[in-house]
This record gives structure tokens, C-alpha cells and sequence, in this order.
């Protein structure tokens, strides 16, 4: 059974009230932020990835042993081209931007799986990216408009 805690007391802060008349925990509020930072440091490994497919020198083709098979050039340019859109959707979103928290869900689950099918040209990265991709993709859905616009930044 939860209490509220009373205005004058020390102790936790007060959950930011909602107009429908439900709380929403304080740490919902920085969720998005959260999300579009680690969409930037995507957007950092990916290019990374990219670089580093496009200068490679040898060439795994392997039918049998990979799920989807592309030369490195193919997986350089797609590691880079969605590298850099996930990092213009998470500034988007850690400048508050509605479209850039769905935009960044959709370009998230597209690294998921671009990440999964590129598991064996570099899999530290791919896994790396994979945790990461599922955290900002948590991180965008849970976020909370009104308890965003209630509680203040350090954007705003």
C-alpha cells in the first residue's frame, strides 16, 4: 500500500500529477533523453561499423553459414547510411521532438535486425548494439508526455 508523502516532509519527491488524475514516477520523465543519447552513441557505433566494412579487404561469402549474405561494402554503406539517421532522430528526440521519438523507434528496430544479420562480420558490436537498440526502444515507449512537460529539464 503505497502513501503520499506530505507536502512539507523530507523524504522522496512527489510523483508529478497527471491530468487524468494517475502518477507518473519521476524517473519516466527522462527516459526519451536517455533514449536519444544512446541513439547518438548507436549512431557513433554504426558509423564506426560502417568505416570499417568499407576499408576491409577481404570478403566472407559464405553461403551456408550466414542468415543474409552482402559483401562488406554493402553492410559499410548500410552501417553508415542508418548510422547517421539514427543520429539526426536522437537529437531530435533529446531536443523534445514527437517525431523523432517515433522515428527512433522504427530506425531502432531496424538496427536491431541490421545488427542480428551482421552478427558475423563483428559480433562484439552487433551485440553491443543489439542491448542497446532494446533499451531505446523501451526508453521511447515508456516515455510520458505530461509528466515531461510538468517536471522540469535541463533542456528546458
Amino acid at each position: 500500500m503505497a502513501t503520499e508523502p506530505r507536502a512539507g516532509a523530507s523524504g522522496p519527491v512527489d510523483p508529478v500529477r497527471r491530468t487524468d488524475g494517475a502518477t507518473a514516477p519521476p524517473w519516466t520523465t527522462g527516459l526519451a533523453r536517455f533514449g536519444g543519447l544512446m541513439m547518438v552513441l548507436l549512431c557513433v557505433l554504426y558509423i564506426v561499423a560502417g568505416t570499417a566494412e568499407l576499408f576491409r579487404d577481404e570478403v566472407d561469402v559464405e553461403g551456408p553459414r550466414h542468415v543474409l549474405v552482402l559483401d562488406a561494402v554493402t553492410w559499410g554503406w548500410l552501417h553508415l547510411v542508418l548510422g547517421m539517421l539514427l543520429g539526426l532522430a536522437g537529437g531530435a528526440v533529446i531536443t523534445g521532438q514527437l517525431w523523432g521519438r517515433l522515428i527512433g523507434i522504427v530506425l531502432a528496430v531496424a538496427g536491431i535486425c541490421a545488427s542480428f544479420l551482421s552478427a558475423p562480420q563483428h559480433l562484439a558490436l552487433s551485440l553491443i548494439a543489439i542491448a542497446l537498440g532494446v533499451a531505446v526502444i523501451w526508453a521511447l515507449c515508456v516515455f510520458d508526455e505530461e509528466a515531461s512537460a510538468a517536471s522540469p529539464t535541463m533542456l528546458d
